[in-house]
Formats: structure tokens, sequence, C-alpha cells
């Protein structure tokens, strides 16, 4: 559309100089004496007395000072070739004419200006200094100038031609453009569409020089725009045509279209979004008057068109990134930020918007799957912009995309989005074909950039997006083996890939359906073979930049078969390990629970397959490839036997007791356990141990209809699962203590509880003592003498009733109910014991029932914190007693043994046998010694005061050196158990070092590679915090002083 270049004559242009052009343009904008700046000008009649009088002023310098004449002559040259008329009875038009004459002398003498520039050579001895500028560079004034020529241009000769609809009326943006579009007179020559068409031809004439051409497009490129899509695109009206709707030639319209194309491809691409989106319809805006006269909506015609032209940009090379940031950008979010780039960051509809844009195909694509083959890689990029806030709305547009994208066109999401988000773990799966050129010992399959990029933008779409469809379940799945071996590489070593690789697994494994968790499971742990895995030839190595890379094995020699069969056999043991790990944090969705219960039901599939194999015909009758096939077999069995045993010490050794989140995970679990023990009856393989574990097993039952939870229908429904199994316990089991206890609990949960025996709720409480075996709760410690001085009573009388009822009879003593239950002696004075109840106390420690001789103990002990007097004459011998019962093997009875406080006595020796095990060689011995220092310290109290300094020394040294992560782990649970046990007294025991020890744990905190080192760390800082806060800020209590005065 622009004219071609117009080649003034050599001697105007070589001595007319930029200055004086752009002295004639300051005298166009001169504002008069109105003594303001001509865009405040309000007024009808004085804007056009302004107009005609700068447009004098013009020619009277034109015609009177002879400095202008070459000015005066180049500019009537450009006149005499211009093809528009240039004066009209309209004021304003003939003011734009004059002003877009001096515009294109301007272009023409800054296009000589640099056509004749020379530079100099630079010089060398100054290779520091600026090179010389070009003499067609416009100053910093000089560039205001011309922006505010080009603002009177596009006021008056574009925006009040535009139709109704097309772009933003001057009427809504100034109060100055409201004037502007009243005094504009229509109805005279040229007509309107002329008008229009010859401002855009010669603006985009001047833009012909890009110094010119920045200035013009950075602020006006929207409504030349609009000037183009009406002069190009307007359809033709049937109806008698106004002024401004006055049709142009075909040759002209044509000109309009293709110079439409042309500065959309030619301007920044996020502007041209923005401006289209304008175009095609924009917010309703109101008038600042009292009219508030609402907007026109862009006719139909300008909307398609817009739309296509989005279209194509979107379809573009970086298309993509295009519409996001001319979105993004159009709400104050530039590049690098903007002054509302937070309040953009937290427009989230604004991102998901422009998602739902992106994964809806154009109508002018030949197929949505070319638009998604084009525009997916494009999207995969905007997750890898590293700028922090434009990074941070990308991501979510991404993010969003592959969502509404998978939710809509799932096959085509998963072809050209997930797939090659995936691919670098797939090229490393078993289930790869590799090429051969790639399988050289060393060579790199997966960078650790690009494996660092698939696990963030994996990370980005599944556990950020956390939407768990169909289609991005089931592109994860055939990866999850890969992940689980990259997540148990990473626990080995410090990478910022763990958190990853473990919020990835965790998220997927709760989101997926139970049994293909389970299965996902049995994978990781190795009893799912058929699982895709990290291909055998290829390997995790740690990179440069703390990433991961996957690299082919070098060549194993023979001397090395040993080394990398320990290896593999290590690297199997560990990733069980990582395995109990990861489901640690799998308790509360209940998945731990029931891949525990798996487990077990594998345990009883051991011990059938076990007597299988033993019934098995003779070798003998083989012949050598089914012998072979045979201890194949019989390997691959005992392979799997060992890694189930495995498994169930690791989720016992990891797993807390809130493993089981439902009625229906202990049910299931006690069914697996009577389903085990029936089956060792079956074959004859009773053991002590299945016994303990079907005891405990049938007392959580007990516990539960004791009465610890509130059972309802729904739960008896589930538990009446468990009659069949009881019934075959209580015939078949040779205990005629279990066989009673099925019995009763058959009777309890087919009477939903409406009857329950004794034998139930001692069950049950006897289950509850056994709950903390270790001691780890230190409130219980202090607390439970009622509850056990209460149930054995009960137990014991029950016990002697049955054993006579059986025929069994015991010589051991009753305990007196006023002796068993030492809660309520309290207010006995010193001596109330007499010398029989002792004598009777001591023979019950020696009971052979367990529950009496725990009884017994916790009795002497609770006598001896009560210093009754009798009870102090007999230490030795009850310090016998206490010794011996600790070398019992049930729980209960050395649980209770232990139970007496003698520390106060023996503190010197004990505290200077832990800090020599504390530098023992043996890591396990020095863990164990702070372990007991810490239990030691906790009872202390008052009397830690002499050796705080000795035992703060030692914990500091060896929290911060040691090389074993046990030991450190049990330095810092020294300082847990050293804050909980002293509690507000800390202030006054630890007055000298506590200072050392909170710096300590900041140190720890922060430099600890160990979780769960640092977790000990930060619940002492909870504890310090807490005493600290109570003694800084003691609880008021309101009291009243009363004096008696002399």
């Amino acid at each position: 559309m622009a004219a071609p270049q117009q080649n003034a004559g050599s001697g105007a242009l070589e001595t007319c100089g930029l200055e004086r052009i752009l002295e004639a343009l300051k005298l166009l904008l001169n504002p008069g004496g109105s003594g303001s700046s001509s865009l405040q000008i309000t007024k009808h009649d004085v804007l056009l007395a302004t107009l005609k009088s700068n447009l004098s002023a013009l020619e009277d310098k034109f015609l009177k000072d002879p400095s202008w004449k070459k000015l005066r002559l180049l500019r009537d040259e450009i006149a005499n070739k211009a093809e528009w008329p240039q004066n009209s009875v309209d004021v304003t038009w003939s003011f734009t004419s004059h002003t877009l004459l001096l515009l294109l002398c301007l272009k023409e003498t800054m296009v000589h200006l640099a056509a004749d520039f020379q530079p100099g050579k630079p010089n060398p001895r100054t290779p520091e200094a600026a090179p010389a500028l070009s003499p067609d560079t416009l100053s910093i004034s000089q560039q205001k100038t011309v922006q505010s020529v080009l603002q009177f241009v596009v006021t008056l000769g574009v925006c009040p031609y535009l139709m109704p609809g097309v772009g933003v009326p001057l009427k809504y943006r100034t109060e100055f453009g409201a004037v502007v579009q009243d005094v504009v007179c229509f109805d005279v020559v040229p007509s309107a569409t002329q008008r229009l068409y010859t401002s855009c031809r010669v603006l985009l004439n001047v833009a012909q020089h890009a110094s010119l051409a920045s200035l013009i497009f950075c602020r006006h490129f929207g409504d030349i725009a609009a000037g183009l899509c009406q002069l190009g695109f307007c359809p033709a009206q049937r109806k008698p045509l106004k002024p401004e709707e006055e049709v142009l030639t075909g040759e002209e319209r044509a000109r309009s279209r293709e110079a439409l194309r042309d500065i959309l491809d030619q301007v920044y691409q996020p502007l041209a979004v923005r401006e289209l989106l304008i175009l095609q319809g924009g917010p309703v805006q109101s008038c600042t008057d009292d009219k508030r006269q609402v907007r026109c909506r862009a006719p139909a015609w300008l909307r398609r068109l817009c739309g296509q032209l989005l279209s194509e940009r979107l379809m573009r090379p970086s298309g993509v990134q295009a519409v996001v940031r001319g979105i993004l950008e159009g709400a104050g979010a530039g590049a690098a930020g903007g002054s509302d780039a937070e309040a953009t960051a937290a427009d989230w509809n604004k991102c998901d918007l422009i998602a739902k844009i992106l994964a809806s195909c154009p109508q002018q694509s030949l197929s949505p799957e070319d638009y998604y083959r084009d525009i997916c890689p494009q999207i995969l990029d905007l997750f890898h912009f590293q700028d922090k806030l434009t990074a941070r709305q990308f991501q979510r547009v991404a993010t969003t995309t592959f969502i509404t994208l998978s939710r809509e066109r799932p096959h085509l999401a998963a072809t050209y989005l997930l797939q090659p988000m995936l691919a670098p773990l797939h090229r490393c799966l078993n289930t790869a074909e590799i090429p051969e050129s790639d399988m050289v010992p060393g060579t790199i399959l997966v960078a650790e950039e690009e494996l660092s990029r698939c696990m963030e933008d994996v990370f980005k779409v599944y556990v950020v997006g956390n939407e768990p469809l169909t289609v991005l379940l089931d592109s994860l799945l055939p990866v999850l083996g890969v992940l689980f071996s990259l997540y148990s590489f990473t626990k080995q070593s410090v990478s910022h890939t763990r958190s990853l690789c473990q919020e990835i697994l965790l998220w997927i494994l709760g989101k997926l359906e139970r049994k293909k968790a389970i299965a996902s499971l049995k994978g990781f742990a190795g009893l799912d073979k058929s699982m895709p895995s990290l291909h055998s030839q290829c390997q995790f190595r740690a990179a440069t930049q703390g990433g991961i890379m996957i690299t082919v094995k070098d060549a194993v020699c023979e001397e090395d078969e040993d080394e990398a069969l320990y290896q593999k056999m290590s690297s199997e043991q560990c990733q069980v390990e990582h395995l109990g790990d990861l489901l640690f944090h799998c308790q509360e969705c209940g998945l731990a629970g029931d891949f525990f219960i798996f487990c077990l039901k594998e345990l009883t599939h051991v011990a059938v397959e076990t007597e299988a194999e033993l019934k098995t015909k003779p070798y003998s009758s083989k012949s050598l490839l089914e012998l072979e096939q045979h201890q194949t077999f019989m390997v691959e069995g005992q392979e799997r036997k060992l890694l189930v045993l495995q498994l169930m010490a690791v989720l016992c050794e990891r797993m807390s007791e809130q493993i089981f989140t439902n009625i229906a995970q202990v049910v299931d679990f006690v069914a697996a356990t009577l389903q085990r023990a029936c089956a060792s009856l079956a074959h004859q393989m009773e053991s002590t141990v299945e016994s303990q574990t079907l005891s405990m097993s049938m007392g959580l039952v007990a516990v539960m209809l004791g009465g610890a939870i509130q059972l309802k229908s729904s739960d008896f429904a589930v538990l009446k699962q468990l009659l069949p199994l009881l019934e075959k316990v209580s015939n078949t089991y040779p205990d005629p203590v279990i066989q009673e206890l099925a019995v009763d609990l058959r009777i309890t949960i087919s009477t939903h509880g409406a009857f329950s025996t004794e034998a139930v709720s001692v069950a049950a409480q006897s289950t509850l003592n056994k709950k903390d075996p270790e001691g780890k709760i230190e409130e219980q410690q202090q607390t439970n003498h009622e509850r056990y001085t209460d149930v054995p009573h009960s137990y014991l009388k029950q016990s002697h009733e049955k054993s006579n009822q059986t025929g069994l009879k015991s010589d051991a003593p009753f305990i007196p109910q006023d002796v068993s239950e030492p809660g309520t002696s309290t207010n006995q004075k010193s001596g109330s014991i007499t010398t029989e109840q002792l004598q009777e106390v001591l023979l019950s420690a020696y009971d052979p029932q367990i529950p009496t001789r725990a009884a017994a103990l916790r009795t002497l002990s609770h006598w001896i914190e009560q210093r009754e007097a009798r009870v102090l004459e007999v230490q030795e011998k009850l310090l016998k007693v206490f010794l011996e019962n600790l070398e019992h093997e049930d729980t209960f009875v050395y649980l209770s043994a232990i139970q007496g406080d003698m520390v106060s006595k023996y503190r010197e020796p004990l505290i200077h046998t832990f800090l020599r095990g504390a530098r023992d060689p043996d890591g396990a011995h020095r863990a164990s010694s702070l372990s007991n220092l810490g239990e030691l310290c906790q009872r202390l109290d008052f009397l830690l005061g002499s050796v705080v300094h000795e035992v703060t020394a030692c914990l500091i040294a060896v929290a911060k050196t040691d090389h074993e992560v046990q030991v450190r782990r049990a330095a810092i649970h020294v300082v847990v158990l050293l804050l909980r046990g002293l509690s507000q007294k800390a202030t006054e025991v630890l007055r000298d070092v506590l200072k050392d020890l909170y710096h300590l744990l900041k140190h720890v905190v922060h430099l600890e590679p160990d979780d769960v080192a640092k977790l000990h760390a930060q619940l002492a800082l909870e504890e310090l915090d807490e005493i600290m806060r109570n003694f800084l800020f003691p609880p008021q209590k309101l009291e009243k002083k009363i004096t008696v005065l002399p």
C-alpha cells in the first residue's frame, strides 16, 4: 500500500537539515496563547483557531524567512508528487495534510543522511571509545516532538474516520479526543474514506525508516491496523453510502490488505496479538461524562477477521509464546515483570483462558492433528523459561493446556505432549530398542540437563496440575519402574532430583486405583518382573551440576563378576529399604496398610509353596531339561521368598502404628494372620512367632470390640468376614486360651457387641499394654500405673478360675486388691505395707503366669517410688528380682522390671560408661550409648548440673563430625529427650549450655543432609521455643495476697 519512495532533488536534501524540519513540526504544535498543552484544549473554537493560526505561521516562515527556503523547496517537491488532495475547507484535514508532508520530508532527509554517512575507522589506541552516531539519529527531545506530531496525525487523520465498533472511539479515550470528533467535517472533500486511506498510506511510507517505524508502531499500531482492516476487509454496503463508508477501488483495497499483513509480520508479535484482541472486542468501557454511553460491539466481519489473523499468529513459529505474551503483557506483566507483575501472576483466570485458546483448534487449520503437531512443541517450551515471574505464568499456561488437551483430546495429547515429555525415560526402558551404535560403554543416553528438565516437566504437569486424568496416569505407568530406580539412586547421594521423584511417585500412587497402586509397588519391590524397568545395560550416574544422567554400563570382566553380583544384591536391598521410606509417606491414604496386608498374604503363600516343594517327585524321574527348569524355578522361588521376608522386615521397621487407617484394613490384617496360622497348622509348621502373631491379631479384634473405637453396623458387616476363620482356629488350634478367645470373639461379632465375655476385655487391655513396648511415649510411662495394676488383678482372678476349671493349678499366691491398686494408696503413710503383703508380692514376681508376674513387678516399683519403709529395707533383694526378670522373653515382664528408678545412685558410673561408649569404633554401640544417655539425662533433672558441660560437648562433637547417620540421629535425639524431660527446668539446669545447644540445633537444621536428623532438630527447637515462651511470658494467675501487719 505504501507509495514508492519519493526522491527529492539532491541539492535541496544536501542543505536541508533535521533541525529545520523539526522546528517546522514544533511550529505546527504551538499551542498559541492558551498557556497549556494542545492536548488539553477542550473548546471547539479554540482548537480550530489554533490549527489555523499554526498553519498560517508555518506559511509565513516559508515565505519570509530565507533560511526556510530549502525546506519549502523540498516540501513543494514532495507535495507535487503526492496523489492526495492537500487543501480542504476542513481545517483539521488541511492541518493533517501539511503535517504528513513534513513527516515525509523528515523521512527522506533521514534516509539520505544515513546513505551518505561513512563512519571513520576506530582508533586502536582508544578502543573503549563509543563509535560515531549516524547523522539520522534523533535526540530524545526530537523523538518527543515526532511522537507529538504522530499523535496529532492519528487523532485527526485516522481515528475520526473509523466505523463504529472498529477500534476504540476517540470519545472514550480523552476529553480532547471527544472535541476532535465533533470538529471534523465529514461533508466536504476529500471523503472520509480517502482521508483514512491517505493517512494510513503516508504513515506506512514514513515507517520505512526503522527509527520512525518504532515511534509509529509503538503507540499507534492499533489505530493503523484498525484503519487497514476497515479499508481492506469491510464488506460493501447495499444501502446508500454515507461519506464515512465510501467504498475504495479494488486496487486500493488489495493494497490495504497487503499492507495489513506486512505490518503484522513486521511488528513485535505479542503487540500484534494484543491489538488484534482489542479490535476483536475488548471489555466494554464507558465515557467519563455523565451520559455513560456504551461502546459499540465490533462488527461481525471484523471479529471473524481478527480471529483468523490471531490464528495465523498462533500457527507461526514461536506463535504460542507470542499469544501468551500478548495477553499477559497487556495486563502489565512484561518480560521483566512490570509494575503490576505480582498482581498479574496471581490472576490465574487469565492463564486458564489462554490455555483454552491454545487447546482449541482453529477453523482454518487443515486438521487438528496438524495443528497440535505444530503447537505442542511450543507448549512444552513454555516450561523452560528462566525468568522467575515469566516462568511462573508460562508454566501455569502450559500445565493448564496439558490438562485441557488431555481432557478433550486424550489421544492427541498422548502423542504430541506426553510422549515427547517422557521420551528420556522411555529411551532407557528394558522394553526399548536401543541402537547398537549407542550401546558403547560410557555412552550418555540421557544427559543431565535433559533428565532434569524431564523430571521438572513431569512434576509441573502431574503434581502441580493435580488432575488424575486417565491419559495422564496411563502415560506415566510404563516409566514408573525407571522413576523408582531413579528415586532409589538419588537416596544414596545428594541430588535436587530426589524431591521431584518422591513427589511424583507419591502423587501417582495416591491417584491410581488401589489395585494398580499395589501392582506398581510389587514392581518396585521386584515381585512383579513384568513391570518395565531400567534397561539392564543402563545405569544412573551422578553429574557435575548436582543432577543425574543415564549412561551405558561398562563391560564387566571375569575378575569383577563377584563385585558386580555384590553391587546388584546391594542395589536390590537398597531399593527395598527405599520402598519402605516411600511407603512411610503413604500411611494416611491407606496404601501402606494395603501393601502390608498384601505382603502378609504373600507370607501365607510362601508357607504353602514350601510345603508343595517338599512333596514334588524325586529328581531321578526327571530329564535334564526338566531338572534345569526345576532348578531355575526353585531359585526364583527362593529369591521371591527372601524378598517377601525382607519386605516384611522393612515394613515392620519403618511403618508406625497408624499404618491401618480403617476397620477394613484391620480386618484384612487379622484375616491374613488367621489364614497363615491355619496354613501353618495344616502343614504342621506351628512356631512361637506364629502363636504370638496370632495372639496379637486377635487382640486387635478384641480392642475394637472392647470399645476402643465406636463401631457401626457397617463395621460389624466387615468383621463378620472373620467368622469362618475364627471358627477354624477355635476347632484346630492347640492352645486352649486361643481357642476360647476365638469362640468369644465369634460370639461378640455375631451379636454386634451385645454380649461380650471378660476374656475379650482382658485380651483387649493386654494388647493395649503392649502398644508401646519400648517406652517411647513418655506420658504413658508416667500415667499408666493405674491401668497396668487394675487389669492384671482382674486377669489374675480370671486365670485362676480358668485353671481350676481346666484342672490346671498354680501355687502362686494372689496379690491382694489393696496392694495391686497403687494408684489408690497415695494417701497411705510410710510403713502401711505389711511384711506378709511384701512377701506375697515377692513370691508373685516368680509366678509362671505372665500377668501375675508383671503386676507384681509394677507393684514393687510403685512401693519403691512411695518410699515404703519395709521395701527400702530389702533394696538389694529387690534389685536381684528386677535383674532376673530383665532376662525374661516376654516384653510385658521385662518392661515391668526396668521401672525401678535407680539413676540417682548410679549416676556417675552410668554417665561415664555412656560417654565412653559414644567413642566406641562400632557405630551401633555409639548410637546405643547415646540413646541410653538420653534416657538417663531425661530422668536426672537437677542432678545433671555437674556434668552438663561434658554431655553437651559430646553431643556437639558427635552431631557435627560423626560419619554415620544413625549416630548423628541419636545425638540430636538426646537433645530432644533432654529438653523434653527437663521441660521448664531447662532454663535452670542448662543455663550455661543452652545457647550452645541452640546453635547446634540450628546447625543441624541448615546443614545436616539427613532428613530424620533434621526432624529431630526441628522437634528440639520447638521444645526449646515452648520452654522459652513460658519462661519469658509465664501464664497469669489470679491471686490475692493477704499480708498480716504486725
